[in-house]
């Protein structure tokens, strides 16, 4: 066999992008996963913590390295324009209808590594050790790599790795990689918060605890936690997403509810903030005179991703030329390679739980998606150090987030053989 071609990738990449899964519903995903592993001599395991698939390839004795990427879509609707674009529909938990897409570039990373495992199942494949390829599900949901540890993942692919490596595809011009040690992405909490009030007549309030007002009250007091309660040095966002109550003008409902995101880089902040929510809450809810306590629940959980400080480094320099070999497409864009250092994203992942869970070293970095003559008049260093996302370019989870598939996808096979190979090697 041989590596795939451009248009071959492209023909995948397309393909999944038109027919997105949410998380742990995968099962189109994985299949074409499982088919593709199987007729490149991987040893193929499917269903794992759901819809995970993970393929082993062995020649001989060696690092066991653990290349990951996953597979899940959002419900959003696509409004990309593309000839490829989605129309798969959803109805959500709260019987809402919306479209599903990739506006995460999922579909970019389960490409990447399909082109990677073939590459690296070549005939002449010069490394030697274990090659573990992993797709993930349910990414979005902080529940995907929990569920395959939780599943028996390293006792049904033979061990643990050495070390977990994986790529993000991010609103930078294609042939620009980002890395950093350290704390690469925040830890995220996402909540629930369901306020309970007394209902009744909207002519007659003084009846009722009303749950809207408890509600406004407690959106406002909640934006004073990082403007009050974080130092100017530390980092700290909290948004409220959403706000349900109620469904006529003229009656007051009995209950609110908010769905609270958290973004943090410390343990200690995270604790901070996270208190200071309870508090705020309960005590706003106690102001009003609740008839019973607020409800506070945990939705989604999301360690920080930490990447290990030697391993980046010894990944960065693979990284680096691999983007030089592949200078021409690069050009052929407008663009030029390189690896810059970002401040940490405040976007999150569930990659390092697979990390932690082995007692491995994470490296995992951000894979430039976009046309580079975007980015004309952006000093990317300096926008990629202060974190700054270039205005006007749709960012993940955009209706119209589209990563250019050429020269991307072959970048980011690439990038993903040469950390692999520089490990095995």
């Amino acid at each position: 066999m041989s590596a795939l071609t451009t248009s071959e990738l492209t023909a995948i990449y397309t393909d999944l992008h038109a027919h997105p899964e949410l998380g742990f519903a995968e099962h189109r995903t994985a299949g074409i996963v499982a088919e593709r592993l199987r007729g490149w001599g991987y040893a193929v395991h499917e269903g794992i913590g759901g819809t995970g698939v993970v393929g082993v390839l062995t020649n001989g004795d060696g690092p066991r390295v653990l290349l990951r990427a996953d597979m899940d879509g959002l419900p959003v609707t696509e409004r990309t324009g593309l000839p490829y674009a989605s129309t798969q529909v959803t109805t959500t938990d709260d019987g809402q209808e919306a479209g599903v897409m990739h506006a995460c570039g999922h579909d970019v990373h389960v490409t990447c590594l399909l082109g990677a495992a073939a590459a690296l199942a070549d005939g002449d494949t010069g490394w030697r050790g274990t090659l573990v390829v992993l797709f993930q599900p349910a990414e979005e949901l902080g529940r995907g790599a929990r569920a395959m540890l939780d599943d028996g993942l390293f006792a049904t692919v033979g061990g643990a790795p050495d070390v977990v490596l994986g790529q993000h595809v991010l609103a930078l011009p294609a042939g620009v990689v980002a890395v950093r040690a350290g704390v690469a992405m925040s830890a995220a909490d996402s909540l629930r918060i369901t306020l309970h009030g007394r209902g009744g007549h909207g002519s007659m309030p003084e009846t009722t605890v009303d749950p809207v007002l408890m509600a406004a009250a407690t959106v406002q007091r909640l934006q004073g936690i990082v403007a009050r309660e974080v130092a100017a040095g530390e980092s700290a966002v909290v948004t409220v997403g959403s706000v349900r109550a109620g469904s006529e003008p003229n009656i007051i409902p009995d209950r609110a509810e908010l769905l609270v995101n958290v973004r943090t880089y410390t343990p200690e902040v995270r604790e901070r903030v996270l208190a200071a929510i309870r508090r705020i809450v309960e005590a706003e809810a106690a102001a009003s005179g609740a008839p019973q306590p607020p409800e506070i629940e945990t939705v989604t959980s999301f360690a920080a991703t930490v990447n290990d400080p030697e391993a980046t480094e010894r990944t960065r320099s693979a990284l680096g030329a691999a983007l030089e070999a592949r200078r021409a497409p690069v050009e052929a864009v407008g663009g030029s390679p390189a690896v810059v250092t970002p401040a940490p994203h405040a976007a999150s992942e569930d990659v390092g739980e697979l990390a932690t869970a082995a007692g491995a070293p994470l490296v995992y970095w951000f894979l430039g998606g976009h046309d580079p003559a975007q980015f004309a008049d952006v000093d990317l260093a300096g926008a990629a150090a202060a974190g700054q996302q270039p205005r006007g370019i749709p960012s993940n989870h955009s209706p119209y987030f589209a990563p250019a598939p050429e020269p991307t996808l072959d970048l980011g096979v690439a990038t993903l053989v040469a950390a692999a190979r520089e490990w095995l090697d």
